[in-house]
């Protein structure tokens, strides 16, 4: 193992996340222990612990480490908790999900996306996650709900049906609004009420079938 590798783990870890008011021991821990080099190209593994967005195929791209532990902070997650993300893409937020919680069902729309993350999920021995190829804002039916949802791309508006997927007391984390000043906002289902929190600005690429409508001009 690199000695450089460890030390540029550690930064991430320490300079870059936990400066962004990332303090949960739980999910510092899993930041540095899940191989975050392990889900990155081979032409992009030098930038593997870099404060930057990587580039996926299909125009998708990974977050950045300090937004991924915003996300998995704010959500709360606990070790007997249902997960749902929309938005494989690389599978390492998805690995960070599945240390956190007790069982991760992850959508992506892209076969090729979709299988790559398993075999890295499998190489990491990481077997509490199903990943599934579904386009999630139109298409896809979990056909139950859960305690945890994770929205990995922004929604202009966020979905009705998303909304009834969230078990009564569970959170769901999205980054709603109009790029390129969007908020990432945590929902916490309380009865039949979504309580909503906004965290900080951001900007992400949206998920297919959730953009902002075209305004048609003459």
């Amino acid at each position: 193992m690199s000695l450089n590798i460890e030390r540029a783990r550690f930064n991430m870890v320490e300079q870059q996340v936990r400066p962004w008011d990332v303090l949960d021991a739980r999910v510092l821990a899993v930041l540095g222990d899940v191989r975050r080099e392990d889900f990155v190209s081979a032409e992009h593994r030098q930038l593997a612990f870099a404060d930057l967005e990587l580039p996926l195929a299909h125009g998708e791209f990974m977050m950045k480490p300090v937004i991924e532990g915003r996300v998995l902070q704010s959500l709360e997650i606990g070790a007997g908790d249902s997960v749902l993300e929309i938005g494989t893409g690389s599978g390492f937020l998805t690995a960070c999900l599945a240390r956190l919680g007790r069982e991760v069902l992850s959508v992506e729309q892209h076969a090729d996306l979709a299988a790559t993350s398993r075999e890295r999920l499998q190489r990491c021995g990481i077997d509490n996650v199903k990943v599934e190829v579904a386009e999630a804002v139109r298409e896809f039916q979990p056909g139950r709900e859960f305690d945890v949802i994770v929205l990995t791309g922004a929604v202009h508006t966020l979905p009705e049906r998303f909304r009834s997927w969230l078990r009564p007391g569970g959170r769901l984390f999205a980054v709603t609004g109009t790029s390129p000043a969007q908020q990432a906002v945590v929902f916490k289902r309380e009865g039949t009420t979504l309580c909503e929190t906004s965290l900080f600005e951001t900007d992400l690429a949206y998920l297919t079938n959730a953009a902002p409508p075209k305004r048609f001009s003459l």
